[in-house]
């Protein structure tokens, strides 16, 4: 019997070696732009300027890093972005709980259409409705405002997050909640001390989701941003390093890593309830 299970073992072993290589070779070709990101950001000037680039240097410098702290707006931009994807990871995250509850606990008129409604915004392409969402940011009298960026991304953010959610509230049973109800706890109560704690993986994943968008935005800010710029955000500032005529691609690495901390930051932080709550969208 042990050999015949060291027989099979053989011949299982070239499929899963080609699938670790295939995925080694695809976590390679991911990783590859970010490193040449740190790489620029470390190379002086005239390794980033040579016309036959290496992938790597022997003589690291810290100088464009300089330059990029050396901006007085740097850290407002950074704060600015702060504020706006913490407003809508936070805005996003329990507008969604609550609406992911609802479609799913309760049986309401146009519930179906509804969930369709959210479904096919996820379709529209943001770029489409950039323009239209420039007239009524005017409108509101939100242009050169950090509103003007927290609220169509928590619009975009929502269709998303509401329907992840919804298979981790479907999968919380229901007779949890009878049983709540008949221990006396009111409707809100196991609404935020049962529930939530359970749908918290899911939570966690679509925060995830909506602070890289709201983090990476440049569409919005460029859009909507138009003279203030004290209101303007971390992917505005390597404009100042990105000169048509003379651009400091140095200076625009070394902003572009500073910009990427944060988030890796983020991940870290979150990435085991990330993982189970990927997993747990899929419940039906």
């Amino acid at each position: 019997m042990t050999v015949v299970n060291l027989v099979r073992g053989f011949g299982r072993r070239p499929g899963r070696l080609a699938a670790e290589g295939a995925a080694l070779a695809i976590a390679v070709l991911v990783a590859f732009p970010l490193y040449w990101m740190v790489l620029g950001a470390f190379k002086p000037a005239g390794e980033i300027e040579s016309d036959r680039p290496r992938p790597w240097t022997l003589a690291p410098s810290v100088d464009s890093f300089r330059r990029v702290f050396g901006q007085q707006e740097f850290g407002r931009y950074f704060v600015n972005s702060l504020v706006v994807a913490g407003s809508v990871v936070v805005v996003s995250a329990l507008v969604a709980f609550l609406a992911a509850t609802a479609v799913t606990r309760f049986r309401f008129r146009f519930r179906t259409t509804l969930l369709i409604m959210f479904l096919v915004a996820q379709m529209v392409p943001v770029e489409a409705l950039t323009i239209p969402l420039f007239f009524q940011m005017r409108d509101f009298g939100l242009l050169n405002t950090l509103g003007s960026l927290i609220l169509p991304h928590i619009a975009f953010s929502l269709p998303f997050a509401i329907w992840m959610l919804r298979g981790f509230v479907k999968g919380v049973p229901e007779a949890l909640e009878e049983a709540a109800y008949i221990d006396g706890a009111s409707r809100s109560r196991f609404l935020w001390q049962i529930l939530f704690p359970l749908v918290l993986p899911g939570l966690v994943a679509t925060s995830v989701f909506s602070f890289i968008s709201a983090w990476n935005d440049f569409l919005f800010a460029k859009s909507f941003i138009i003279s203030d710029t004290s209101q303007s955000t971390l992917p505005m500032a390597l404009l100042v390093f990105f000169k048509p005529d003379d651009p400091d691609w140095g200076g625009v690495m070394a902003a572009s890593t500073v910009m990427t901390i944060p988030v890796l930051v983020f991940f870290v932080l979150v990435q085991r309830r990330l993982v189970s709550g990927l997993g747990g969208a899929v419940k039906d």
